[in-house]
């Protein structure tokens, strides 16, 4: 099928000429003429433009906030698209969640409003009665300048304790669901416009055939990398394949020895599962961007993207964690740390795609610990990210995983710490031993985000920090436990 079909609110569109290039943003100011969704960055950092996407999740609609600025059109097939103009009742009356912030105070130069306001009201339809917790991580991907995050969270805290929202959206969500059902989701979509394309794969063997036959497409999951060649340097992606549309790489499965996890599942998606088998892991992926770049963000993207500062490829690295690549109808497991070749180069060949990310469960004994130094709590890139799995049997290390990004052109393990570890009593002198040995396992470069000398000292603290927590679970040592 050569165009795609999504609803604006409660209207039909199909699109059959657009470039795969224009981003939501783009089409809904200069195609739509709805400009109530305003930019801001352009690179999903401050929620000036977020919207809202809804989807059938079982017998409801799933709604989760996106930045329109990073989404490319050619990802709505068979969505629901909602901007700040869709919210206002058929009356014209503002929407609650608009009265609210209207009330409280919560606007002065108005430019953040609109996306504070969608992000609040997609936390009124997942969390009816969102806790402090909640709002905060509902609202960390929305920067405002001017007015101060007390009256916005304010005005949030007064619609979680107010009886379940009844909108327009509720009364009306048997009749949207049946709308988005007639929208062909599982045939082959493919949008041409301005000598580009992308391909929309439903299956796992689609996406294989059609990277074979078009070895030169880039690959698009949630596009919070890859829509920055477009609006931040201005380049054309003239050949894509969308995979957020391939049911088997959404998919997670678990049993009694590993968690299997589709890599273009969402990471807001796996968090249940990462957290509650790895705690720290959990917590790292609560800082992890914001919420709208973890709707759309994938384990798989955060991989294949191959930067040296990305959160999980350490963490997957100390956790022993492989991937299963596929080309064509050729599948290979490989160590995810042997992924990683230099700069921007992985061991991923032409055609083929990461299909699975396979993490094995902590076997007893083993202690993993990860924590993450960047300039701010939430939104932030880290300068260092470093992954601790060490395995103590009777007071001996017995076997020690240690990875760190941020530290090279590479996620990387700390090959040198971990030997000097390695069959050595779990004590203080072993330790001491192990962070002199850490020097030199990384030559760390200076940049905006810290320097050299910053991270190769942090780095070695990170070790102290983490033996001390293993020493004394009642020691407090993470300043993210008093916010």
């Amino acid at each position: 099928m050569s165009l795609i079909k999504f609803l604006l609110n409660q209207e039909l569109r199909e699109e059959s000429d657009l470039s795969p290039n224009m981003t939501v943003l783009n089409y809904l100011r200069t195609r739509v003429g709805k400009t109530g969704t305003k930019e801001g960055c352009g690179s999903g950092d401050c929620g000036a433009c977020t919207v809202v996407l809804g989807e059938r999740e079982g017998d409801t609609l799933r709604y989760q906030t996106v930045n329109s600025c990073l989404t490319f059109i050619s990802t709505l097939h068979g969505k629901q698209l909602l901007t700040v103009e869709d919210l206002k009742a058929q009356d014209g009356s503002l929407h609650p969640v608009q009265q609210a912030l209207v009330d409280f105070h919560g606007s002065q130069c108005g430019f953040c409003t609109p996306g504070f306001i969608m992000s609040m009201f997609s936390l009124s339809k997942n969390k009816p009665k969102a806790k402090q917790h909640d709002i905060l991580e509902a609202l960390a991907g929305n920067l405002c300048r001017c007015t101060g995050y007390r009256p916005i969270v304010d005005a949030a805290k007064h619609i979680a304790e107010q009886p379940a929202l009844v909108d327009q959206f509720s009364r009306y969500q048997t009749e949207t669901l049946a709308r988005l059902d007639l929208i062909e989701a599982d045939t082959l979509v493919t949008l041409n416009g301005n000598d580009k394309v992308c391909f929309s794969p439903t299956s796992s063997d689609q996406l294989a055939a059609l990277l074979v036959e078009h070895p030169d497409a880039q690959l698009l999951a949630g596009g919070t990398d890859l829509a920055l060649q477009v609006t931040q340097f201005y380049r054309e992606l003239p050949k894509m394949i969308y995979v957020g549309n391939v049911a088997e790489l959404k998919q997670l499965s678990e049993d009694d020895e590993q968690l299997v996890i589709g890599a273009a599942r969402s990471l807001t998606d796996s968090f249940e599962a990462l957290s509650r088998v790895f705690p720290d892991m959990g917590e790292l992926l609560e800082r992890f961007a914001s919420l709208q770049i973890r709707n759309q963000g994938t384990l798989g993207g955060n991989i294949g993207n191959a930067s040296p500062i990305g959160d999980a490829p350490p963490v997957l690295m100390a956790l022993d964690a492989r991937l299963v690549l596929r080309k064509g109808d050729t599948r290979r497991e490989l160590a995810i740390e042997d992924y990683f070749l230099d700069y921007k180069k992985t061991a991923q060949q032409a055609s083929e795609f990461i299909e699975h990310i396979i993490v094995p469960k902590p076997k007893a004994g083993q202690y993993f610990k990860v924590y993450k130094l960047s300039k701010r709590l939430d939104d932030d890139i880290s300068a260092v990210c470093g992954a601790f799995n060490l395995t103590i049997t009777d007071g001996k290390v017995t076997d020690a995983r240690i990875a760190f990004g941020g530290m090279a052109g590479v996620p990387k393990r700390a090959a040198t710490c971990e030997q000097a570890l390695l069959n050595q009593p779990w004590n203080l002198a072993t330790v001491k031993t192990a962070m002199l040995a850490l020097t030199g396992d990384f030559e760390p470069l200076s940049d905006f985000r810290a320097s050299k000398e910053y991270r190769s000292k942090t780095a070695t603290n990170l070790l102290y920090k983490y033996f001390l927590e293993q020493q004394s679970l009642q020691l407090e040592t993470r300043v993210t436990s008093y916010v």
